[in-house]
């Protein structure tokens, strides 16, 4: 099963097995030389085709319509479902792929509960995978769905699957039978030398799991868990998604609004001569750079930071029902109970980190204060009074103006960076360093939730396709923001005596073209991309097996190019990183082919996940990188070299220790307010903080935030609750 814990990261397990890649290796990269560029004028005739259409697609918007329509004639009107899942033509075919998915695992479970020999026990890890698998394949789906899809309906219905699917996962985390068949496979040294390194290592992380979910308790303390977990989900659902400050506008007159960009002052300003600002989104940034008048800065920082009443009370509910699950478990602290698992191992660990991390940090902080500062007195003739939180992103803007005069050259540095110039050099830094690149492919009538999207399948050397990513990358009215990954199925082996089952199991046949098929295969992954082994000769089954193909979803927010302008979307550094860094993600996903979902891709503690993606930041700026894609969107030539140059210089600048500290205390604050939340305080309310001694995390909040040896302040806070 999964560890509900684990929901955010529902598909984030890693194999954590080095992979051999030869002359792709990173070896290259100990010698402090970058890998050698694939030139393009050796492809084949097929790889070159895609490696073109791949920028096209991206920086021609009229190219994308007429290819992404190209398919459509051949299927009709027949919509094959989201990312070809068959359950999913529908909103309402959520409840029935939730459905079918219990009663798998349900067979599944009976299963595992009646094993009473050897050789039985020997494929429990097999079955209580695949039941995980299950799960997931819903959960994940749902999960995405339920908050990137732009029709009400569906969201609703992948709202209502993942509650359901959740309840579910956890009832089976909950059930002592599936436990105590585990424990009995793990202690017979007959089973364990049998199984094989990722079936022992599974066979493990699943007991584990069992164990964080109250598995010893009697059955009523189980039940209260299952109680709890659902309650905890739900009512983080509802918190992120009404997060709302208390006020939605701050009135200002226009008069002093000096500075702030005309537009946005004509465009909210009242016939009195007032402007009503939204506190949240751009118009809320642009205030707090641009506004000459601190006053105003100072009004629209505080009641952007302020938060509804409602979402605060949900805050503290979720903090306390999260408290309760882990006393159930056996834990001091909700942090005790999710730190387990994780690299940080311990809330003890973390407060070390954040010790010396702020230790390191707080000279910086000081020397970024003492540079505004002078700015301040520099600019204004005043330097007296201190550098308050709504002045800081003013000053900074004020002295990157200062320091940054335009040049003609920063101005053209973006013309290289197309998003499709970009996207290609991302396929060909995956083929030199993986022997993997992308292939555009037409997505089919309802595979996609925006006409937007672009399908790219992943393939090797050998032209197999060995995973799909789908690409979200521009922006649009309603949708989120921010960058994301999302893992909506992972790498697992489908047995063939799985497969046989399913063909012969009562669910409805997956409809192909108006025709009723049963290919067992399809059905047995409900319709996403497979790729088959091999048939044995004379074998009775139709297949000896099927890996079900890791399937991701890439979200970002660039601004689309227009249908009546040639030019194409241009990405800035940020931009570029930002891509980089979700694509770490997404190759973490494509290269983790396993047997068992459990160990596929991502599925890893949530702190190491992000290793892979960070480490891809660091190609986007490297000289030898760029020559892999930094084009002229116009002209196509290359980037010249002094501009390659330039581009490092301002990614070191940007890596130096005073840049930003203060944005670093900033996010130490927000962690050392994390472990104090999901400390013990959450569940004994102490110290006499709010009405009656309640738990009250403004006040907590406000001991962590504004002390001068916060992280201090947040352990000693909590010993002294532990103990008292």
């Amino acid at each position: 099963m999964s560890n509900p814990l684990r929901l955010s990261w529902t598909c984030s397990r890693c194999l954590g097995k080095q992979q051999k890649v030869s002359r792709r290796c990173l070896a290259t990269a100990a010698t402090a030389t970058a890998p050698p560029a694939p030139n393009p004028a050796t492809y084949r005739t097929e790889t070159k085709r895609d490696d073109n259409i791949l920028r096209q697609i991206f920086d021609s918007r009229s190219f994308w319509q007429e290819y992404s329509k190209s398919k459509q004639g051949l299927w009709g009107n027949e919509n094959v479902g989201l990312f070809q899942n068959h359950h999913l033509r529908r909103p309402e075919g959520f409840q029935r792929f939730a459905e079918i998915t219990a009663q798998r695992c349900q067979r599944l479970l009976e299963r595992v509960v009646a094993i009473s020999t050897v050789e039985e026990y020997k494929k429990i890890v097999q079955y209580l995978d695949c039941i995980s698998d299950l799960l997931c394949r819903v959960i994940d789906v749902a999960d995405f769905v339920r908050s990137t899809h732009p029709d009400p309906a569906f969201r609703n219905a992948a709202l209502s699957a993942h509650y359901s699917m959740f309840g579910y996962m956890n009832t089976l985390n909950t059930t002592k039978e599936l436990y105590d068949q585990l424990d009995t496979a793990l202690n017979n040294r007959e089973v364990t030398s049998y199984w094989n390194e990722e079936e022992l290592r599974v066979a493990r992380i699943l007991k584990k799991d069992f164990s964080q979910s109250a598995i010893h308790l009697p059955r009523d303390k189980r039940e209260l868990f299952v109680e709890y977990s659902d309650i905890a989900n739900k009512t983080g659902s509802r918190f992120v998604d009404n997060i709302q400050p208390r006020a939605f506008d701050v009135r200002v007159r226009s008069k002093l609004l000096q500075g702030v960009d005309p537009r946005i002052v004509q465009q909210y300003t009242d016939r009195n001569g007032y402007a009503r600002l939204p506190t949240i989104g751009p118009v809320a940034s642009h205030v707090l750079k641009e506004a000459q008048d601190a006053s105003v800065r100072r009004d629209m920082y505080i009641a952007s930071r302020v938060a509804a009443n409602d979402q605060i009370k949900m805050l503290e509910e979720l903090m306390g029902v999260r408290a309760q699950l882990a006393k159930l478990s056996g834990f001091e602290s909700y942090g005790e109970m999710a730190l387990k698992d994780k690299m940080a191992g311990s809330p003890e660990a973390v407060s070390k980190f954040l010790d010396a991390l702020a230790g390191e940090n707080r000279k910086h902080v000081k020397a970024e204060l003492v540079q505004l500062r002078d700015f301040r007195r520099e600019s204004t003739g005043s330097g007296a009074g201190a550098i308050h939180a709504w002045d800081r992103e003013f000053y900074r803007a004020r002295m990157l103006e200062a320091s940054t005069k335009p040049t003609r050259t920063s101005d053209l540095i973006p013309s290289f960076f197309s998003l499709g110039t970009v996207m290609q050099g991302l396929s060909r830094l995956f083929d030199t360093l993986y022997g993997v690149r992308f292939k555009p492919v037409e997505p089919l009538p309802g595979e996609t939730w925006s006409p937007e999207v672009r399908r790219l399948d992943v393939v090797n050397d050998k032209d197999e396709r060995i995973a799909i990513v789908y690409c979200d990358l521009f922006a649009r009215e309603g949708k989120s923001p921010n960058p994301a990954h999302f893992t909506l199925r992972c790498s697992r082996l489908i047995t063939a005596s799985e497969i046989a089952e399913i063909a012969s199991s009562p669910e409805p046949p997956l409809l192909r073209n108006n025709l009723p098929t049963t290919d067992p295969v399809a059905l047995a992954n409900d319709g996403m991309a497979t790729h088959i082994l091999p048939t044995p000769p004379h074998s009775a089954v139709g297949s000896s097996g099927a890996y079900q193909l890791p399937t991701i979803a890439l979200i970002c927010d660039f601004k689309p190019p227009t249908a009546t302008q040639k030019k194409p979307t241009l990405l800035s550094a940020q931009h570029m990183t930002t891509l980089f860094h979700e694509m770490g993600h997404a190759i973490h996903s494509i290269l983790g082919r396993t047997t068992l979902q459990n160990v596929s891709g991502t599925r890893c503690a949530t702190d190491f996940a992000e290793l892979p993606s960070i480490l891809m930041e660091h190609f986007a700026t490297d000289p030898a990188v760029l020559g892999l894609y930094a084009r002229h969107w116009e002209s196509d030539a290359p980037l010249p070299p002094h501009l390659a140059r330039q581009i490092q210089a301002q990614a070191r600048a940007a890596e130096g220790p005073r840049e930003g500290a203060a944005d670093t205390e900033w996010q130490i604050v927000l962690s050392a307010l994390d472990q104090a939340y999901h400390s013990p305080l959450a569940l004994a309310g102490r110290p006499g903080q709010g009405e009656g001694g309640a738990f009250d995390s403004t006040a907590i909040a406000h001991s962590v935030a504004f002390s001068d040896t916060w992280w201090a302040t947040a352990r000693a806070t909590t010993r002294t609750c532990s103990t008292g």
